[in-house]
Parts: C-alpha cells; structure tokens; sequence
C-alpha cells in the first residue's frame, strides 16, 4: 500500500478516526485543483495488476447526475485517465514533465448500481497493465484496463492505451503549438441552446450550431474550470467526449439519458488555432431499448476524433 499517499494516523486522544482518507497528490494524476482528483489510493498486486479505490462525489460543478439520479459515466472516463496517468509515474517511472497521449478511452456501466446514493459512491477498480512499451529503460507507452466495484458489485467497466513522451520529443513533435509557440486561439463563439444538448448552464456546452442538422464547431471554452482545469496546448480529450455526449443528445432529441457506453478513438491532436467540426449519424439499432450515434471530429478536412456512444432507455 502506498502509506506516504495518506495522511497520518492521529493518535488516541481526541476525537478523530484511526485513519484519515484523503485524494492521492493531485501531481500524479496532472490536475491543478484538488477537487478535481477521483483517486484515493492504489495498491501494487504484481508488475501489472493493481488495485485502486476511489470516489465520485454526489454532486459535481461539471459531472452532474444524468438522467434522474445516475452518476455520470463522463466521470468514469475521467477516473481512467487519472488511473493510467497516476500508475505510470508511481509504479512505471515515468518522470514528471514527460507528456501523455491518450490513443483510446471507452467505459461500460451497469445502471443498476450506479444511482446517486445519500454518501459519495466508494469504489475499489481492479486494474491490470498490459502492452507495455520501452524506450530504452523507460517506458513510452501502455494500456489498462479496469474493472469498477461499488460495494462489491461491478459498476461499470472500461480502459484506454497511452503514450509517454520526454519534453524534449514533445516540443520537437508540437513545434509552433507548444504553449511557449506564438499560435492563435480561436475566439469563443455562441453556445447551442443547453437542454438540445443534455446541459443545462450555456457554460458547460461544448457545441456551437451551424446552418447543418447534425453539424456543429466545437465550442471551445478556455475558461472552464473543469475541462481546461489547467493550460493546455491543445483541445483536451475529455472536451472531445463531452462533445461526442452532447451530439448524441441532439440526434436523439434527448435533454435526458444515460450513457451506457462511449467507445473512444484519438486520430491526432486537435488544435486550438483552427475550426473542429463535429458530425454525428444514428446507427442502426442492434438491441432492443438502446440507441447508438457514430460521432466524428474533423479538423482541417482530417478526423482527429471518433467516438460511438450507446444511450439506454434511461432519462427523456
């Protein structure tokens, strides 16, 4: 068990529990604001099996409960990355200031355990680590996978692949794009109407509508506290799949449903500087009481994202 991830235990004499749980530093899992962190803790079981726990709070500035009292699974994906991230510095060796590429992302959850309970949902994930790649005695790349437990039951199941690369490789591979570059930024441009798109605050919508059903530019907020928590060079995966959630809502003319499971494709970078243009279709229908809608992101005429996403008959 990693004890220096925890606080110290206080000893007999006030009133205080024997052991304190805390989030695990919020530099391993490359966040800025503490609230932002999911993980906990995290155990090594062998060279690729660990176990971690974490925890979704009730109500969150971003991630709220979807279609009536479910936990978002957008918060799932979010774990996963911090999961991949905060294994492959503590446990892989990967050194701080090298950057991550997230190659692919997908989650799968069981409604039946996942409502909003009256206490933050506890989980423990069984992760294992496979695919793992080295660059000399570093490693530059792996995947995980992880099984989500809530009170012994399975929640919901997912993983993802990544890359690792030194700063060094990362600025020669960015160049002019670095946050050092002198590019452009976009300006911010109008929301599509919040409850079209499954939002209720304009701030948390990540699509813009154009003159096209089904077609909209990627509204990209800088700004917002939760999907720019800290200053990027580059529009952050997690804007991607919000985007992807928010199409599927359109299409399906929902305000309402739960995700029941995104499956995640990152082509190449997607920029800043330039307009993304974001399409969905409905796919033909495969099991009864579900609805899947292919949703692609184009920038410069070139996907840089792709995502299907499955919605149950949860919600309105």
């Amino acid at each position: 068990m990693r004890r220096d991830t925890k606080a110290s235990t206080i000893k007999p004499g006030g009133f205080y529990p024997m052991t304190l749980t805390s989030t695990v530093p919020k530099e391993l899992v490359h966040r800025s604001a503490v609230s932002e962190v999911m993980l906990t803790d995290w155990e090594r079981v062998d060279d690729t099996h660990f176990v971690m726990s974490a925890q979704w709070p009730r109500g969150h500035s971003f991630f709220t409960p979807v279609a009536g009292d479910y936990h978002d699974p957008l918060i799932g994906c979010e774990t996963i990355r911090q999961v991949g991230i905060l294994l492959a510095h503590a446990e892989f060796g990967v050194p701080f200031g090298h950057q991550f590429v997230v190659w692919d992302l997908d989650i799968a959850v069981r409604p039946e355990h996942l409502h909003v309970g009256y206490k933050p949902a506890a989980l423990s994930i069984d992760v294992t680590c496979t695919e793992i790649k080295r660059r000399g005695r570093n490693v530059s790349g792996m995947r995980v996978d992880a099984v989500f437990h809530r009170d012994g039951r399975v929640v919901a199941t997912g993983g993802g692949s990544l890359s690792c690369m030194a700063p060094a490789v990362y600025e020669r591979l960015r160049g002019e794009q670095t946050l050092c570059g002198g590019w452009y930024q976009l300006p911010l441009i109008s929301p599509a109407a919040p409850q079209s798109v499954g939002r209720m605050s304009p701030m948390d919508v990540v699509l813009s509508p154009t003159s096209e059903r089904d077609r909209w530019q990627l509204r990209v907020d800088t700004r917002h506290p939760v999907l720019f928590e800290h200053p990027v060079d580059h529009v952050p995966g997690m804007v991607l799949i919000e985007a992807a959630r928010q199409a599927t809502a359109s299409v399906l003319g929902r305000s309402s449903y739960l995700p029941l499971a995104i499956a995640n494709e990152f082509k190449r970078y997607t920029e800043l500087d330039s307009p993304c243009m974001i399409e969905a279709v409905r796919l033909p229908a495969s099991t009864p009481g579900e609805e899947s809608v292919l949703v692609t992101a184009r920038q410069d005429s070139a996907v840089v994202f792709r995502s299907t996403v499955t919605a149950g008959s949860h919600g309105c």
